[in-house]
Protein backbone atom coordinates (compact mmCIF):
# COMPACT_ATOMS: atom_id res chain seq x y z
CA UNK A 1 0.00 0.00 0.00
CA UNK A 2 1.29 3.47 -0.84
CA UNK A 3 0.01 6.99 -0.28
CA UNK A 4 -0.44 9.34 -3.25
CA UNK A 5 -1.97 12.77 -3.76
CA UNK A 6 -5.09 12.92 -5.91
CA UNK A 7 -5.35 15.42 -8.80
CA UNK A 8 -8.29 17.19 -7.14
CA UNK A 9 -6.69 17.28 -3.72
CA UNK A 10 -6.77 14.82 -0.87
CA UNK A 11 -5.03 11.45 -0.60
CA UNK A 12 -5.56 7.87 -1.65
CA UNK A 13 -4.02 4.48 -0.93
CA UNK A 14 -2.88 2.64 -4.05
CA UNK A 15 -3.20 -1.12 -3.79
CA UNK A 16 -1.02 -2.24 -6.69
CA UNK A 17 2.11 -0.12 -6.39
CA UNK A 18 3.93 -2.34 -8.89
CA UNK A 19 1.92 -0.58 -11.57
CA UNK A 20 4.14 2.47 -11.02
CA UNK A 21 7.68 1.17 -11.43
CA UNK A 22 9.27 4.42 -12.51
CA UNK A 23 8.36 8.06 -13.08
CA UNK A 24 9.16 10.02 -16.27
CA UNK A 25 12.56 11.23 -15.05
CA UNK A 26 13.68 7.58 -14.90
CA UNK A 27 12.99 7.05 -18.61
CA UNK A 28 10.04 6.25 -20.83
CA UNK A 29 9.02 2.63 -21.20
CA UNK A 30 5.42 2.78 -22.47
CA UNK A 31 2.15 3.85 -20.87
CA UNK A 32 0.67 1.97 -17.93
CA UNK A 33 -2.78 0.37 -17.94
CA UNK A 34 -5.30 1.39 -15.28
CA UNK A 35 -6.43 -1.82 -13.54
CA UNK A 36 -8.83 -2.39 -10.66
CA UNK A 37 -9.50 -5.45 -8.55
CA UNK A 38 -13.24 -4.69 -8.50
CA UNK A 39 -15.29 -6.97 -10.75
CA UNK A 40 -18.01 -4.35 -11.16
CA UNK A 41 -18.05 -0.58 -10.82
CA UNK A 42 -21.09 0.53 -8.83
CA UNK A 43 -22.29 3.80 -7.32
CA UNK A 44 -20.83 2.60 -4.01
CA UNK A 45 -17.25 2.08 -5.21
CA UNK A 46 -16.92 4.31 -8.30
CA UNK A 47 -15.31 7.26 -6.49
CA UNK A 48 -12.67 5.04 -4.89
CA UNK A 49 -11.88 3.22 -8.16
CA UNK A 50 -11.60 6.46 -10.13
CA UNK A 51 -9.38 8.02 -7.48
CA UNK A 52 -6.87 5.19 -7.69
CA UNK A 53 -7.02 5.01 -11.49
CA UNK A 54 -6.38 8.74 -11.83
CA UNK A 55 -2.95 8.26 -10.22
CA UNK A 56 -1.98 5.97 -13.10
CA UNK A 57 -3.56 8.25 -15.67
CA UNK A 58 -1.83 11.40 -14.43
CA UNK A 59 1.54 9.68 -14.77
CA UNK A 60 0.60 8.61 -18.32
CA UNK A 61 -0.62 12.13 -19.10
CA UNK A 62 2.71 13.58 -17.96
CA UNK A 63 4.65 11.23 -20.24
CA UNK A 64 2.23 11.86 -23.12
CA UNK A 65 2.70 15.60 -22.73
CA UNK A 66 6.47 15.16 -23.01
CA UNK A 67 6.21 12.91 -26.10
CA UNK A 68 3.68 15.20 -27.80
CA UNK A 69 5.96 18.16 -27.17
CA UNK A 70 8.91 16.21 -28.55
CA UNK A 71 6.91 15.41 -31.69
CA UNK A 72 6.12 19.11 -32.12
CA UNK A 73 9.77 20.14 -31.70
CA UNK A 74 10.10 20.82 -27.97
CA UNK A 75 13.09 18.51 -27.60
CA UNK A 76 15.84 17.97 -25.04
CA UNK A 77 18.44 19.91 -27.05
CA UNK A 78 16.83 23.09 -25.71
CA UNK A 79 18.52 22.33 -22.36
CA UNK A 80 22.02 22.03 -23.85
CA UNK A 81 24.74 23.71 -21.77
CA UNK A 82 28.27 24.68 -22.85
CA UNK A 83 31.02 25.20 -20.30
CA UNK A 84 33.80 26.52 -22.58
CA UNK A 85 32.87 29.74 -24.40
CA UNK A 86 29.21 29.49 -23.33
CA UNK A 87 28.32 32.45 -25.56
CA UNK A 88 28.66 30.07 -28.53
CA UNK A 89 25.93 27.55 -27.76
CA UNK A 90 23.88 26.61 -30.82
CA UNK A 91 20.85 24.38 -30.31
CA UNK A 92 20.01 22.65 -33.59
CA UNK A 93 16.91 20.46 -33.53
CA UNK A 94 16.51 17.85 -36.30
CA UNK A 95 12.92 16.69 -35.83
CA UNK A 96 13.25 13.03 -36.75
CA UNK A 97 10.41 12.19 -34.35
CA UNK A 98 7.97 14.08 -36.56
CA UNK A 99 9.35 12.25 -39.60
CA UNK A 100 8.85 8.85 -37.96
CA UNK A 101 5.27 9.56 -36.86
CA UNK A 102 4.27 11.06 -40.20
CA UNK A 103 5.65 8.12 -42.18
CA UNK A 104 4.15 5.49 -39.87
CA UNK A 105 0.67 7.01 -40.03
CA UNK A 106 0.79 7.67 -43.77
CA UNK A 107 2.01 4.15 -44.52
CA UNK A 108 -0.54 2.47 -42.24
CA UNK A 109 -3.52 4.53 -43.41
CA UNK A 110 -2.49 5.78 -46.82
CA UNK A 111 -5.92 4.58 -47.96
CA UNK A 112 -9.04 4.60 -45.75
CA UNK A 113 -9.85 1.58 -43.61
CA UNK A 114 -12.75 -0.29 -45.24
CA UNK A 115 -15.30 -2.79 -43.97
CA UNK A 116 -15.84 -5.76 -46.26
CA UNK A 117 -18.22 -8.70 -46.13
CA UNK A 118 -16.76 -11.66 -44.29
CA UNK A 119 -17.82 -14.29 -46.82
CA UNK A 120 -21.51 -13.33 -46.77
CA UNK A 121 -24.00 -13.24 -49.62
CA UNK A 122 -24.85 -10.22 -51.77
CA UNK A 123 -27.43 -9.03 -49.24
CA UNK A 124 -24.78 -8.83 -46.52
CA UNK A 125 -22.41 -7.08 -48.92
CA UNK A 126 -25.04 -4.43 -49.61
CA UNK A 127 -25.51 -3.86 -45.87
CA UNK A 128 -21.77 -3.59 -45.34
CA UNK A 129 -21.62 -1.06 -48.14
CA UNK A 130 -24.29 0.97 -46.36
CA UNK A 131 -22.22 0.84 -43.17
CA UNK A 132 -19.24 2.19 -45.12
CA UNK A 133 -21.45 5.04 -46.29
CA UNK A 134 -22.28 5.84 -42.66
CA UNK A 135 -18.57 5.93 -41.84
CA UNK A 136 -17.81 8.20 -44.80
CA UNK A 137 -20.49 10.64 -43.69
CA UNK A 138 -18.73 10.80 -40.29
CA UNK A 139 -15.30 11.38 -41.96
CA UNK A 140 -14.02 8.30 -40.19
CA UNK A 141 -10.93 8.13 -42.40
CA UNK A 142 -9.78 11.47 -41.00
CA UNK A 143 -10.51 10.36 -37.45
CA UNK A 144 -8.62 7.10 -38.05
CA UNK A 145 -5.64 9.24 -39.02
CA UNK A 146 -5.94 11.19 -35.76
CA UNK A 147 -6.04 7.92 -33.80
CA UNK A 148 -2.96 6.61 -35.64
CA UNK A 149 -1.07 9.85 -34.92
CA UNK A 150 -1.70 9.49 -31.17
CA UNK A 151 -0.78 5.80 -31.33
CA UNK A 152 2.59 6.60 -32.88
CA UNK A 153 3.25 9.61 -30.64
CA UNK A 154 2.42 8.27 -27.19
CA UNK A 155 1.53 4.60 -27.72
CA UNK A 156 -2.26 4.77 -27.40
CA UNK A 157 -5.16 6.53 -29.12
CA UNK A 158 -8.63 6.96 -27.62
CA UNK A 159 -11.95 7.02 -29.48
CA UNK A 160 -15.50 7.70 -28.36
CA UNK A 161 -18.71 6.72 -30.16
CA UNK A 162 -22.20 7.87 -29.17
CA UNK A 163 -25.62 7.79 -30.87
CA UNK A 164 -26.80 10.93 -32.62
CA UNK A 165 -29.03 13.27 -30.71
CA UNK A 166 -32.72 12.79 -31.43
CA UNK A 167 -33.74 14.68 -34.55
CA UNK A 168 -30.19 15.20 -35.79
CA UNK A 169 -29.87 14.27 -39.46
CA UNK A 170 -26.36 13.95 -40.79
CA UNK A 171 -26.51 10.71 -42.76
CA UNK A 172 -25.24 8.51 -39.93
CA UNK A 173 -26.84 7.31 -36.68
CA UNK A 174 -23.57 7.63 -34.71
CA UNK A 175 -21.15 10.35 -33.66
CA UNK A 176 -17.44 9.51 -33.62
CA UNK A 177 -14.91 11.50 -31.60
CA UNK A 178 -11.13 11.30 -31.27
CA UNK A 179 -10.21 12.02 -27.65
CA UNK A 180 -6.98 13.40 -26.26
CA UNK A 181 -5.23 10.54 -24.37
CA UNK A 182 -4.11 13.10 -21.79
CA UNK A 183 -7.76 13.45 -20.79
CA UNK A 184 -9.33 10.03 -21.51
CA UNK A 185 -8.60 6.42 -20.61
CA UNK A 186 -10.23 3.06 -19.87
CA UNK A 187 -10.19 1.10 -16.59
CA UNK A 188 -9.82 -2.69 -16.89
CA UNK A 189 -10.45 -5.57 -14.53
CA UNK A 190 -7.16 -6.97 -13.22
CA UNK A 191 -8.35 -10.59 -13.49
CA UNK A 192 -8.35 -12.99 -16.42
CA UNK A 193 -9.40 -11.36 -19.69
CA UNK A 194 -8.81 -7.76 -18.52
CA UNK A 195 -12.40 -6.87 -19.34
CA UNK A 196 -12.99 -3.10 -19.67
CA UNK A 197 -15.11 -1.82 -16.79
CA UNK A 198 -15.29 1.94 -17.31
CA UNK A 199 -14.30 4.73 -19.66
CA UNK A 200 -13.19 8.01 -18.11
CA UNK A 201 -13.11 11.44 -19.74
CA UNK A 202 -11.74 14.43 -17.84
CA UNK A 203 -13.63 17.68 -18.42
CA UNK A 204 -13.73 21.18 -16.90
CA UNK A 205 -16.74 23.15 -15.72
CA UNK A 206 -17.43 26.82 -16.39
CA UNK A 207 -15.26 27.82 -13.43
CA UNK A 208 -12.31 25.84 -14.76
CA UNK A 209 -12.56 23.08 -12.15
CA UNK A 210 -11.95 19.50 -13.39
CA UNK A 211 -14.41 16.67 -13.09
CA UNK A 212 -14.52 13.11 -14.44
CA UNK A 213 -17.20 11.74 -16.78
CA UNK A 214 -17.39 7.99 -16.12
CA UNK A 215 -19.16 5.54 -18.46
CA UNK A 216 -19.82 1.96 -17.34
CA UNK A 217 -22.05 -0.68 -18.91
CA UNK A 218 -24.96 0.40 -16.69
CA UNK A 219 -24.24 3.88 -15.35
CA UNK A 220 -23.03 7.35 -16.25
CA UNK A 221 -21.37 9.33 -13.45
CA UNK A 222 -19.90 12.78 -13.06
CA UNK A 223 -17.37 12.91 -10.22
CA UNK A 224 -15.73 16.01 -8.77
CA UNK A 225 -13.71 16.26 -5.59
CA UNK A 226 -14.04 12.53 -5.01
CA UNK A 227 -17.86 12.74 -4.86
CA UNK A 228 -20.63 11.76 -7.29
CA UNK A 229 -22.26 14.92 -8.63
CA UNK A 230 -24.46 13.26 -11.26
CA UNK A 231 -25.69 9.72 -11.88
CA UNK A 232 -27.80 8.35 -14.75
CA UNK A 233 -28.71 4.92 -16.11
CA UNK A 234 -27.34 4.18 -19.57
CA UNK A 235 -29.42 2.80 -22.45
CA UNK A 236 -26.48 1.35 -24.43
CA UNK A 237 -24.86 -1.59 -22.61
CA UNK A 238 -21.36 -0.85 -23.89
CA UNK A 239 -18.53 1.43 -22.80
CA UNK A 240 -18.37 4.16 -25.49
CA UNK A 241 -14.65 4.92 -24.94
CA UNK A 242 -12.20 2.57 -26.71
CA UNK A 243 -8.41 2.56 -26.45
CA UNK A 244 -6.25 1.82 -29.51
CA UNK A 245 -2.81 0.70 -28.25
CA UNK A 246 0.12 0.84 -30.66
CA UNK A 247 1.54 -2.36 -29.15
CA UNK A 248 1.25 -4.35 -25.95
CA UNK A 249 3.83 -2.13 -24.21
CA UNK A 250 1.90 0.99 -25.36
CA UNK A 251 5.06 2.62 -26.64
CA UNK A 252 5.11 5.31 -29.30
CA UNK A 253 6.89 4.86 -32.62
CA UNK A 254 9.94 6.98 -31.71
CA UNK A 255 9.95 6.41 -27.97
CA UNK A 256 12.39 3.51 -28.16
CA UNK A 257 14.99 5.60 -30.07
CA UNK A 258 14.80 8.79 -28.01
CA UNK A 259 18.48 8.50 -26.90
CA UNK A 260 19.56 8.24 -30.55
CA UNK A 261 17.43 11.22 -31.58
CA UNK A 262 18.90 13.28 -28.73
CA UNK A 263 22.41 12.23 -29.78
CA UNK A 264 21.75 13.37 -33.36
CA UNK A 265 20.63 16.77 -32.10
CA UNK A 266 23.71 17.04 -29.87
CA UNK A 267 26.14 16.17 -32.67
CA UNK A 268 24.50 18.56 -35.12
CA UNK A 269 24.54 21.36 -32.54
CA UNK A 270 28.21 20.75 -31.74
CA UNK A 271 29.05 20.82 -35.44
CA UNK A 272 27.60 24.30 -35.74
CA UNK A 273 29.42 25.31 -32.53
CA UNK A 274 32.67 24.05 -34.06
CA UNK A 275 32.19 26.11 -37.21
CA UNK A 276 31.36 29.22 -35.21
CA UNK A 277 34.37 28.60 -32.95
CA UNK A 278 36.59 28.37 -36.03
CA UNK A 279 35.24 31.61 -37.51
CA UNK A 280 35.60 33.42 -34.17
CA UNK A 281 39.00 31.93 -33.31
CA UNK A 282 41.52 33.81 -31.14
CA UNK A 283 44.41 35.70 -32.79
CA UNK A 284 47.63 35.39 -30.74
CA UNK A 285 50.39 37.97 -30.87
CA UNK A 286 53.42 36.34 -29.30
CA UNK A 287 56.52 38.41 -28.50
CA UNK A 288 54.98 41.36 -30.34
CA UNK A 289 54.60 44.88 -29.07
CA UNK A 290 51.39 46.53 -30.18
CA UNK A 291 50.31 50.06 -29.61
CA UNK A 292 47.70 50.40 -26.92
CA UNK A 293 44.99 51.66 -29.21
CA UNK A 294 45.76 49.08 -31.90
CA UNK A 295 45.50 46.14 -29.48
CA UNK A 296 42.32 47.50 -27.95
CA UNK A 297 40.76 47.66 -31.39
CA UNK A 298 41.78 44.07 -32.21
CA UNK A 299 40.80 42.68 -28.82
CA UNK A 300 37.51 44.49 -28.26
CA UNK A 301 35.65 41.45 -29.56
CA UNK A 302 37.60 39.21 -27.17
CA UNK A 303 39.27 37.41 -30.08
CA UNK A 304 42.88 38.61 -29.64
CA UNK A 305 45.50 37.61 -27.07
CA UNK A 306 48.85 39.32 -26.57
CA UNK A 307 51.75 37.24 -25.13
CA UNK A 308 54.96 38.97 -24.13
CA UNK A 309 57.98 36.77 -24.72
CA UNK A 310 61.61 37.10 -23.70
CA UNK A 311 64.28 39.03 -25.59
CA UNK A 312 65.77 37.18 -28.52
CA UNK A 313 62.76 34.98 -29.22
CA UNK A 314 61.02 35.01 -32.59
CA UNK A 315 57.86 37.09 -32.83
CA UNK A 316 54.78 35.19 -33.96
CA UNK A 317 51.22 36.03 -34.95
CA UNK A 318 48.95 32.96 -35.24
CA UNK A 319 45.39 31.82 -34.68
CA UNK A 320 44.18 29.35 -32.08
CA UNK A 321 41.71 27.31 -34.13
CA UNK A 322 40.48 23.74 -34.11
CA UNK A 323 37.63 22.22 -36.09
CA UNK A 324 35.79 18.93 -35.91
CA UNK A 325 36.54 16.42 -38.62
CA UNK A 326 33.34 16.83 -40.62
CA UNK A 327 33.79 13.53 -42.47
CA UNK A 328 34.04 11.50 -39.27
CA UNK A 329 31.21 13.48 -37.71
CA UNK A 330 28.95 12.82 -40.71
CA UNK A 331 29.75 9.11 -40.44
CA UNK A 332 28.58 9.19 -36.82
CA UNK A 333 25.36 11.06 -37.71
CA UNK A 334 24.59 8.63 -40.54
CA UNK A 335 25.17 5.66 -38.24
CA UNK A 336 22.86 7.09 -35.56
CA UNK A 337 20.16 7.85 -38.12
CA UNK A 338 20.38 4.44 -39.84
CA UNK A 339 20.22 2.69 -36.46
CA UNK A 340 17.12 4.68 -35.50
CA UNK A 341 15.43 3.82 -38.81
CA UNK A 342 16.28 0.14 -38.41
CA UNK A 343 14.88 -0.02 -34.87
CA UNK A 344 11.71 1.82 -35.91
CA UNK A 345 11.24 -0.36 -39.01
CA UNK A 346 11.42 2.48 -41.54
CA UNK A 347 12.90 2.43 -45.06
CA UNK A 348 16.26 4.11 -45.52
CA UNK A 349 17.53 6.29 -48.34
CA UNK A 350 20.81 4.50 -48.92
CA UNK A 351 19.74 2.71 -52.11
CA UNK A 352 22.57 1.81 -54.45
CA UNK A 353 23.10 3.29 -57.87
CA UNK A 354 22.47 0.04 -59.73
CA UNK A 355 19.79 0.24 -62.42
CA UNK A 356 19.46 -3.53 -62.80
CA UNK A 357 17.62 -4.13 -59.53
CA UNK A 358 14.13 -5.56 -59.77
CA UNK A 359 11.28 -3.92 -57.91
CA UNK A 360 11.33 -6.64 -55.26
CA UNK A 361 15.10 -6.21 -54.75
CA UNK A 362 14.66 -2.49 -54.15
CA UNK A 363 11.86 -3.15 -51.66
CA UNK A 364 13.99 -5.52 -49.61
CA UNK A 365 17.21 -3.51 -49.94
CA UNK A 366 15.73 -0.16 -48.92
CA UNK A 367 13.72 -1.51 -46.00
CA UNK A 368 10.17 -1.26 -47.33
CA UNK A 369 9.62 -4.94 -46.57
CA UNK A 370 10.42 -4.18 -42.93
CA UNK A 371 8.06 -1.20 -42.99
CA UNK A 372 5.30 -3.42 -44.37
CA UNK A 373 5.84 -6.07 -41.70
CA UNK A 374 5.71 -3.43 -38.94
CA UNK A 375 2.52 -2.01 -40.43
CA UNK A 376 0.93 -5.47 -40.47
CA UNK A 377 1.93 -5.90 -36.83
CA UNK A 378 0.21 -2.62 -35.94
CA UNK A 379 -2.85 -3.69 -37.93
CA UNK A 380 -3.50 -6.56 -35.54
CA UNK A 381 -3.78 -4.35 -32.45
CA UNK A 382 -5.72 -1.72 -34.40
CA UNK A 383 -8.30 -4.24 -35.64
CA UNK A 384 -8.74 -5.64 -32.13
CA UNK A 385 -9.87 -2.23 -30.92
CA UNK A 386 -11.77 -1.58 -34.15
CA UNK A 387 -13.95 -4.62 -33.44
CA UNK A 388 -14.91 -3.16 -30.07
CA UNK A 389 -15.80 0.06 -31.86
CA UNK A 390 -17.87 -1.86 -34.42
CA UNK A 391 -19.71 -3.73 -31.67
CA UNK A 392 -21.09 -0.40 -30.39
CA UNK A 393 -21.77 1.01 -33.87
CA UNK A 394 -23.73 -2.07 -34.96
CA UNK A 395 -25.80 -2.02 -31.77
CA UNK A 396 -26.76 1.60 -32.45
CA UNK A 397 -27.46 0.89 -36.14
CA UNK A 398 -29.69 -2.09 -35.36
CA UNK A 399 -31.82 0.01 -33.02
CA UNK A 400 -31.95 3.32 -34.89
CA UNK A 401 -31.09 2.77 -38.57
CA UNK A 402 -32.68 -0.63 -39.30
CA UNK A 403 -29.30 -2.03 -40.34
CA UNK A 404 -29.23 -5.65 -39.27
CA UNK A 405 -25.56 -6.66 -39.28
CA UNK A 406 -23.62 -8.90 -36.93
CA UNK A 407 -20.00 -8.41 -36.00
CA UNK A 408 -19.16 -11.75 -37.64
CA UNK A 409 -20.45 -10.39 -40.97
CA UNK A 410 -17.76 -7.71 -41.18
CA UNK A 411 -14.02 -7.80 -41.70
CA UNK A 412 -12.02 -4.55 -41.31
CA UNK A 413 -9.58 -4.29 -44.20
CA UNK A 414 -6.55 -2.02 -44.59
CA UNK A 415 -6.42 -0.91 -48.21
CA UNK A 416 -2.78 0.02 -48.71
CA UNK A 417 -1.81 -0.13 -52.37
CA UNK A 418 0.74 -2.87 -52.98
CA UNK A 419 1.87 -2.73 -56.60
CA UNK A 420 4.91 -5.00 -56.26
CA UNK A 421 4.86 -7.99 -58.64
CA UNK A 422 1.59 -6.67 -60.08
CA UNK A 423 2.04 -8.56 -63.36
CA UNK A 424 2.37 -11.91 -61.59
CA UNK A 425 -0.68 -11.15 -59.44
CA UNK A 426 -2.78 -10.31 -62.49
CA UNK A 427 -1.74 -13.56 -64.14
CA UNK A 428 -2.80 -15.49 -61.03
CA UNK A 429 -6.16 -13.68 -61.06
CA UNK A 430 -6.77 -14.52 -64.72
CA UNK A 431 -5.86 -18.17 -64.23
CA UNK A 432 -8.20 -18.52 -61.24
CA UNK A 433 -11.07 -16.76 -63.03
CA UNK A 434 -10.68 -19.17 -65.94
CA UNK A 435 -11.00 -22.14 -63.58
CA UNK A 436 -14.66 -23.15 -63.35
CA UNK A 437 -14.10 -24.80 -59.96
CA UNK A 438 -12.88 -21.60 -58.26
CA UNK A 439 -15.42 -19.03 -57.10
CA UNK A 440 -14.64 -15.57 -58.51
CA UNK A 441 -14.71 -14.03 -55.03
CA UNK A 442 -11.92 -16.41 -53.95
CA UNK A 443 -9.93 -15.48 -57.04
CA UNK A 444 -10.16 -11.78 -56.19
CA UNK A 445 -9.19 -12.44 -52.59
CA UNK A 446 -6.23 -14.81 -53.21
CA UNK A 447 -4.57 -12.92 -56.06
CA UNK A 448 -3.73 -9.83 -54.00
CA UNK A 449 -4.32 -7.48 -56.92
CA UNK A 450 -6.95 -5.42 -55.12
CA UNK A 451 -6.60 -3.85 -51.69
CA UNK A 452 -10.39 -4.08 -51.28
CA UNK A 453 -11.08 -7.49 -52.83
CA UNK A 454 -14.73 -7.51 -51.71
CA UNK A 455 -15.44 -4.12 -53.26
CA UNK A 456 -13.60 -5.00 -56.46
CA UNK A 457 -15.55 -8.28 -56.77
CA UNK A 458 -18.87 -6.53 -56.20
CA UNK A 459 -18.11 -3.82 -58.78
CA UNK A 460 -16.88 -6.46 -61.22
CA UNK A 461 -20.10 -8.46 -60.91
CA UNK A 462 -22.20 -5.33 -61.34
CA UNK A 463 -20.19 -4.38 -64.43
CA UNK A 464 -20.61 -7.88 -65.88
CA UNK A 465 -24.37 -7.73 -65.33
CA UNK A 466 -24.55 -4.29 -66.99
CA UNK A 467 -22.56 -5.49 -69.98
CA UNK A 468 -24.67 -8.65 -70.26
CA UNK A 469 -27.85 -6.59 -70.10
CA UNK A 470 -26.49 -4.23 -72.75
CA UNK A 471 -25.61 -7.19 -74.97
CA UNK A 472 -29.08 -8.73 -74.50
CA UNK A 473 -30.74 -5.41 -75.29
CA UNK A 474 -28.68 -5.05 -78.45
CA UNK A 475 -29.57 -8.57 -79.58
CA UNK A 476 -33.29 -7.92 -78.93
CA UNK A 477 -33.14 -4.73 -80.94
CA UNK A 478 -31.46 -6.51 -83.85
CA UNK A 479 -34.04 -9.35 -83.75
CA UNK A 480 -36.91 -6.86 -83.70
CA UNK A 481 -35.39 -4.94 -86.58
CA UNK A 482 -34.97 -8.13 -88.64
CA UNK A 483 -38.54 -9.23 -87.86
CA UNK A 484 -39.91 -5.86 -88.93
CA UNK A 485 -37.91 -6.07 -92.13
CA UNK A 486 -39.24 -9.56 -92.89
CA UNK A 487 -42.84 -8.47 -92.23
CA UNK A 488 -42.40 -5.54 -94.59
CA UNK A 489 -41.20 -7.85 -97.41
CA UNK A 490 -44.11 -10.26 -96.89
CA UNK A 491 -46.64 -7.40 -96.93
CA UNK A 492 -45.10 -6.09 -100.14
CA UNK A 493 -45.41 -9.54 -101.76
CA UNK A 494 -49.02 -9.83 -100.63
CA UNK A 495 -49.81 -6.45 -102.18
CA UNK A 496 -48.29 -7.55 -105.50
CA UNK A 497 -50.35 -10.77 -105.50
CA UNK A 498 -53.62 -8.90 -104.86
CA UNK A 499 -52.99 -6.43 -107.66
CA UNK A 500 -52.35 -9.23 -110.13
Amino acid sequence: MALFLLPWGGETLLENTNQISCWPDDGLHGRHVAYTNKKHITPENVADVIGKAMVIHMRNAEETEYLYGYYRGRQDIRLKEKVVRPEINNKVMVNRANEIVTFKTAYLLGEPLQYVSNGGDDTVSAKVNRLNEFMRSESKDTKDKEIADWMHICGVGVRMVLPDEEGEEDGSPVCIYTLDPRDAFVIYYSGVGHKPLAGVLRQWDEDGKPYQCVYTHEWYFEIAGGEIKKQEARTIPYIPIIEYPNNDARMGAFEVVLPLLNAINTVESNRVDSIQDFVNAFDVFQNCELEEGQYAELAKGGMAIQIKGTQGMEAKVYRIASELNQTNTQTLVDDLYDTALTICGMPNRNGGSSTSDTGTAVIYRDGFAEAESRAKDTEKTFIRSEREFLRIVLYICRNTADLDLQLSDIKPEFTRKNLSNIQSKVQVLCELLNNSKVHPKDAYDVSGVFADAEGAYRRGMEWEEEQQELLNRTLRDELNANRDANITVEERNDDVSVSE
